[in-house]
Parts: C-alpha cells; structure tokens; sequence
C-alpha cells in the first residue's frame, strides 16, 4: 500500500493512496521561473487533483501567469480554476505598518 506524506494548510497528515480523493497540496509561489513552477504545479494536479497557489506582492503576477499557463496551454481543458481569492495583510516596514497584497488561487481536474 502507498502512502503519501503530505502538508495541507499547514497540518502535516499522511494519506493512504485512495482514501481521500481530493486532497489539495498547498504550493508558495515566488519570484522563479515560470515555466520550471508550471512543470512542478502541473505534476502535483497530477498527483493530488487540487493544487492552491499562494503568492504575496511581487510574486502576484508570477502565481497569475503559473495557472494560466497550467490550465491554458499544460491541460488544455482538464484542468479549471476553481476559485481566486484576493486578500491583503499588515506587514511592518520601513514606514510602519504597510498593506501587503495577497493571492489564492486553486486549480483543480476536471
């Protein structure tokens, strides 16, 4: 029997292979190659069905471009967006207290 370790939303849990068919696996996505992100995002789909990407600031229009290129040109059709969540958060800096952008983005099989 396969297991599977894996950390969702910051619960570390171990899956047993079918026991749980929509496991979602939780993905930080920064300021790297795109192309190399869409490979590692278009294997865990394979593997976990859902994918959530997170990205905050700078790293924003990288995550948009990651489930663009997964869902539009990697799995033509098998794959969706099925939701985007938009939030920001305080962060301390340099001139006190600042508004960080912050994005969800979760892509699943069809």
């Amino acid at each position: 029997m396969l297991s599977i370790l894996s950390e969702t939303e910051g619960i570390s849990t171990q899956l047993v292979e079918n026991a749980l068919p929509n496991v979602e696996k939780v993905m930080i996505i920064q300021q790297q190659p795109v192309m190399e992100s869409a490979i590692d995002v278009l294997t865990n789909v394979g593997k976990f069905g859902r994918v959530v990407l997170k990205a905050r600031g700078d790293s924003i229009p990288f995550a948009v471009a990651v489930a663009n290129i997964v869902t539009k040109n990697l799995m033509k059709g098998n794959s969706e967006i099925v939701e985007i969540t938009v939030d920001s958060e305080n962060n301390s800096g340099k001139f006190g207290m600042t508004l960080v952008s912050t994005i969800q983005i979760i892509i699943a099989k069809k």
